[in-house]
């Protein structure tokens, strides 16, 4: 157990480091192929370089060549995509069933695909197109074939299909009243879009929660930056790493929180 979890943490690791090329090379329109560089001097990257979060360390973060800081987000995408990953194989991996083979390796592309969101709308406000709609093809492909395979394609109370459309269509419908509602000043319609991965992700009506979660973390964080002058009423505050940060929250505990709170009821 010890060395897969470590096999989860060094693949996570990883794909943190091509989700960093993958965000700076979607923002210029490069290819994403070919050799890593830096984005100061053009310089490529050696493979000694390139170790996720152990270079960064070893050069002082700075470039060999030309000596320009490294940005904090290369360590900190790497770290996060490897806690993540770990924690999806600690959860839904087990050696002797196949099929959880197929979901922990599901969820790992799914959870890349939404960390590359995040740090995007981080950096640029707003929702890389390409990736966000290539992850809801693939999340509504699970979900059909997953149906299909279990027989339960028409199944609304154990189907992930419709479920997962039911999901999608209540939350962008609300996300998309907003939007056109403040003129996108309370939510772009990037988020709208968003949500519809999040549904296909999460199913009805996990989706309810994962929405409280990510009203509820953004309203904190937003009073504590306004609060340490670091944001304005007026501001504008990403919001799609709480949407994603409410839809992992959803994965991991939602049903040990709804076991806690129906538990309420049984005192």
């Amino acid at each position: 157990m010890i060395i897969m979890s470590l096999f989860f943490l060094v693949l996570g690791l990883s794909i943190g480091s091509f989700i960093n090329v993958l965000v700076y090379r979607l923002r210029v329109a490069e290819s994403i192929m070919g050799r890593s560089f830096c984005p100061h001097c053009r310089n490529k990257v050696a493979w000694y370089d390139n170790i996720p979060l152990v270079s960064f360390v070893l050069l002082r973060f700075r470039c060999r060549n030309c000596k320009e800081r490294i940005s904090w987000q290369y360590p900190l995408v790497e770290a996060l995509t490897g806690i993540i990953f770990l924690a999806i194989g600690s959860k839904f991996f087990s050696f002797d069933d196949m099929y959880s083979w197929f979901l922990t390796g599901y969820y790992f592309f799914i959870s890349a695909s939404l960390i590359s969101i995040v740090a995007y709308d981080m950096l640029y406000m707003e929702i890389p197109s390409i990736v966000l709609w290539v992850a809801t093809a693939f999340a509504l492909a699970f979900n059909f074939l997953f149906d299909i395979e279990k027989g339960q394609l028409l199944s609304f109370a154990n189907g992930l299909t419709l479920s997962g459309l039911a999901a999608s269509a209540a939350a962008f419908a609300f996300f998309f009243s907003l939007s056109k509602f403040s003129k996108e000043k309370w939510m772009g319609m990037g988020d709208a879009y968003l949500v519809i991965l999040l549904g296909f992700i999460v199913g009805w009506p996990e989706i309810l929660f994962a929405l409280f979660s990510a009203f509820s973390i953004g309203a904190i964080c937003g009073i504590i930056l306004i609060l340490f002058k670091k944001k304005k009423m007026e501001s504008q505050l990403p919001f799609a790493p709480f949407l994603v940060l409410g839809t992992l929250l959803t994965l991991f505990f939602y049903q040990a929180v709804m076991d806690w709170y129906l538990g309420l009821f049984n005192l």
